[in-house]
């Protein structure tokens, strides 16, 4: 015995003496834990402090399998499933996994929910405090917003984009627990408190943001449309005031929608302009000073180039046009009769220089660059059909830019979509304006408002967007639609640019029809969406009328 004992009393000796420490060690690395403190996400708001993302504090739920008795599992089952909105095969699935430790239930649970559930005394119940995103006003401006995935980081729009803002930073606490994971009071912890996220404010204004979508969704049901997109933008400073698609995406219920719809088409969807893109073509001419709005064109109906006949949209016996004229009229062929005189090179400087084939900045999420091809490259007739549109690729947003551009003067301001945010103390900081660049002269701009206007005149093909009482400038565009499935052209894009008053501007709407399959012209089915949004607008902004009548001009030869 007293040799067994000797054995006992060395083995105590190393186990208190020499190796005290590690088994200390690996003790306390048992009861140490360290829990998370989630940093509370910061909210975007519109231009006016709506909010159209917030977070609310929630409870993460989770159970204990081993610990829930077989005879009440039943009971269990139905009182979660219940309470939880969810299924009890999915709630029984879960408490029959008796060989672990630990279940996920629910997240984004109501504390409310959650409180009655742990005073229920569901055994091995945990909450943990978490946060849940919450979109006030479901697909208002949904694609552009973005939403947030399950481990809180954004997965879209401005939620990915401006993510590192928005997230902050989670803190964490070092706590001892004991066997059945509940705190051991009196013991010591280290805490580190988390940084919350910072607040995004929009430029967007959430009253013509929904005036937009309405009309825009209207217009894509009406015509059978694939889809549809309206964007309205200050003149002055470039900030984006909606950006509306149609169908757009609901943000609670984001993972019930298809992948397609993630996307903001606005800034992201590549398209051939049409007769939108003719107001460059005109800035191209009119600073070269090889046409005049009053230069008198003799135009057929049609135009041979290279190994293509280009025709204009209507047939007509060969008429003499001002170049003004054509404009308002949309002729095809007066626009590569004008576009010829100017030369490739120097067209595709003046593209370059409206922003083509480069990528907006701003800050817009997925904001694409188009396509515009080198001039060396272009094709023996699509030197002809880049003036009028095909043979180039633009989204919406750089379109809008090009608008805003001729209605400032020719003063190109970058495109902003964020008006600021909060600094650390909850401060708003205003984000610094858009780069400006003077793409055209004052005077080029001015007398391209001018064939602008004659085209939502009587002549115009543009007539459907004129607002009684405003002076509008604007464009309609009818383009053959490329279909990157069917590898070619299929259907049509019809669309409308403009701004408002014409000798005073203060906003520029676009709207874009994708693939109608009831009519497909610009001028009957983008023009009265940009009627709808422009006039909800000016009436949103208070804008009035200038109370002017447009100046008398040469619209026809020989007047």
């Amino acid at each position: 015995m007293t040799f067994i004992l000797s054995i006992f009393a060395g083995r105590l000796i190393q186990m208190q003496g020499l190796d005290s420490k590690v088994y200390e060690a690996a003790a306390a690395d048992q009861r140490l834990h360290t829990e998370e403190i989630p940093a509370k996400r910061g909210s975007i708001t519109d231009a006016n402090g709506h909010a159209l993302a917030v977070t609310v504090e929630a409870r993460e739920l989770a159970i204990d399998p081993s610990k829930v008795p077989a005879a009440d599992r039943a009971k269990w089952t139905t009182v979660l499933a219940k309470q939880l909105g969810r299924t009890e095969q999915e709630i029984a699935a879960k408490l029959a996994r008796t060989n672990t430790r630990y279940q996920l239930l629910a997240r984004d649970v109501d504390p409310l929910v959650a409180g009655q559930l742990l005073k229920a005394r569901v055994p091995a119940l945990t909450a943990k405090q978490t946060y849940r995103r919450l979109y006030p006003a479901g697909d208002l401006a949904g694609s552009l917003i973005g939403f947030v995935g399950d481990e809180g980081k954004g997965l879209g729009g401005m939620e990915q984009a401006r993510n590192t803002v928005l997230a902050g930073r989670d803190g964490e606490q070092r706590v001892e627990t004991g066997r059945d994971g509940q705190r051991i009071p009196m013991t010591s912890s280290r805490r580190t408190a988390p940084v919350d996220g910072r607040d995004v404010r929009l430029t967007i204004d959430r009253d013509i943001q929904w005036a937009a979508q309405k009309s825009i969704n209207e217009q894509v049901r009406e015509a059978g449309a694939d889809s549809g997109t309206v964007i309205v933008m200050d003149v002055q400073t470039a900030q984006i005031v909606a950006m509306a698609n149609g169908p757009e995406l609901d943000l609670n219920n984001w993972r019930k929608a298809p992948a397609t719809a993630y996307v903001n088409k606005a800034a992201a969807d590549v398209f051939e302009p049409g007769s939108t893109n003719k107001v460059i073509t005109a800035a191209a001419a009119l600073e070269a000073g090889t046409v005049d709005a009053d230069t008198v064109f003799e135009v057929p109906d049609n135009i041979k180039c290279a190994d293509r006949v280009l025709r204009d949209a209507h047939a007509h016996k060969p008429e003499r046009m001002t170049f003004r004229q054509a404009v308002a009229q949309s002729s095809n062929v007066a626009t590569v009769m004008a576009a010829r005189q100017v030369g490739s090179e120097r067209l595709f400087r003046m593209l370059q220089a409206f922003g083509f084939g480069t990528r907006p900045g701003g800050g817009v999420p997925s904001a694409e660059a188009g396509l515009l091809p080198d001039y060396k490259n272009w094709s023996g007739s699509q030197s002809c059909t880049v003036a009028y549109g095909q043979g180039v690729s633009v989204t919406a947003l750089q379109m809008a830019s090009v608008y805003q551009t001729i209605a400032n003067g020719g003063v190109k301001v970058e495109p902003q979509i964020v008006a600021g945010t909060t600094d650390p103390s909850g401060r708003f900081v205003p984000a610094p304006a858009g780069k400006r660049t003077r793409v055209v002269s004052a005077t080029t701009a001015k007398e391209i408002t001018t064939m602008l206007e004659s085209a939502v005149g009587e002549e115009g093909t543009g007539q459907l967007a004129a607002i009684p009482g405003y002076r509008v400038a604007g464009k309609t565009g009818t383009a053959d639609r490329y279909d990157a499935e069917l590898g070619r052209y299929d259907g049509y894009t019809a669309s409308f640019a403009g701004f408002s008053p014409a000798d005073k501007p203060r906003l520029v709407v676009l709207s874009v029809v994708q693939n109608p399959k009831k009519g497909h012209f610009g001028g009957e089915l983008a023009a009265p969406v940009f009627k709808d949004v422009m006039t909800f607008a000016i009436k949103s902004k208070k804008i009035p009328p200038t109370g002017s009548v447009a100046p008398p001009v040469r619209t026809r030869a020989g007047q």
